[in-house]
């Protein structure tokens, strides 16, 4: 899933390329992408861009007095055309969700791959019709230690679990959830209001400041590989930790699975993984 580092590289990518331009066509492939109807997708036909920003792990682009919400879920991205294709677009066919042609020839595409589709595409008037945006917690890296402290104390959930909670604080999902604790050297069951909050938060900034800056400039196709070579324990079970050797284990539930360290994170422990313990009875 993009987060926030991705998502900003991609801001930092379209800006240039695509404010002061104008929506020459758009072009939907599939139909459970697009949630709204008013105003209708095609508003945006010769429309200048007039801005890309993001929230959370959401891109936006600005029109004037429109704006056009784009949420990539799990396996959604953006493919960039210097030359948009001119073939017609096929509902249903592919990833390809969404096809947008500017007035210079350019384009992107949104794509999701696999059979879920749970990417979409808002146009709305204002932000706040967007559910997700108008509940978004304060950007990652915008919290101060007191702020994140603020978010935590109280709370009995899971420390993973408020990291990934967007209306807490935006922009960080699993992969990332992962790499913080990991770097923080905190269990990711561990109680959120129990765990040392500066601690979290100085790894919360270090690791979504490296990442960013990692990836900031790189054009679209090339960031989900250059993302997988930043992790050090997301999606690596297995493999040895480049920190102190022991090897990397993991947590599977029914959609997703979570990775840590247990010699970094757990003084040894490994944690139960039901999937897995069924699987050795």
């Amino acid at each position: 899933m993009p987060e926030l580092p991705e998502v900003s590289a991609l801001v930092e990518f379209l800006r240039p390329r695509v404010v002061g331009d104008f929506i020459a066509h758009v072009d939907i492939a599939e139909l459970a992408l697009l949630r709204t109807a008013d105003p209708p997708l095609d508003a945006v036909i010769g429309l200048e861009i007039t801005g890309v920003t993001r929230v959370g792990k959401a891109l936006i682009l600005e029109f004037e007095g429109l704006f056009l919400v784009c949420r990539f879920a799990r396996a959604g991205w953006l493919v960039w055309h210097d030359a948009v294709p001119t073939g017609p677009v096929r509902m249903g066919k592919g990833p390809l969700g969404m096809r947008v042609g500017l007035a210079s020839g350019a384009g992107f595409d949104l794509t999701e791959a696999g059979t879920k589709k749970n990417a979409s595409v808002s146009l709305v008037r204002d932000l706040s019709e967007v559910e997700a945006i108008a509940n978004a917690g304060p950007d990652a890296l915008d919290l101060t230690t007191d702020e994140f402290a603020e978010v935590l104390a109280g709370s009995r959930s899971r420390i993973k679990t408020v990291l990934e909670d967007q209306s807490l604080i935006s922009g960080i999902g699993n992969a990332f959830s992962d790499e913080i604790l990991h770097t923080a050297k905190v269990l990711p069951f561990a109680t959120a209001e129990k765990v040392e909050a500066a601690v979290v938060h100085d790894a919360m900034v270090a690791v979504l400041t490296s990442a960013r800056e990692a990836l900031v400039g790189l054009p679209p196709a090339k960031v989900k590989a250059a993302k997988k070579k930043l992790l050090r324990v997301h999606g690596r079970a297995g493999e040895t930790c480049p920190v102190c050797g022991t090897t990397i284990a993991e947590v599977s539930f029914a959609d997703k699975s979570l990775q840590y360290c247990p010699g970094c994170q757990t003084g040894g422990k490994r944690l139960s993984d039901r999937r897995m313990d069924r699987l050795l009875k």
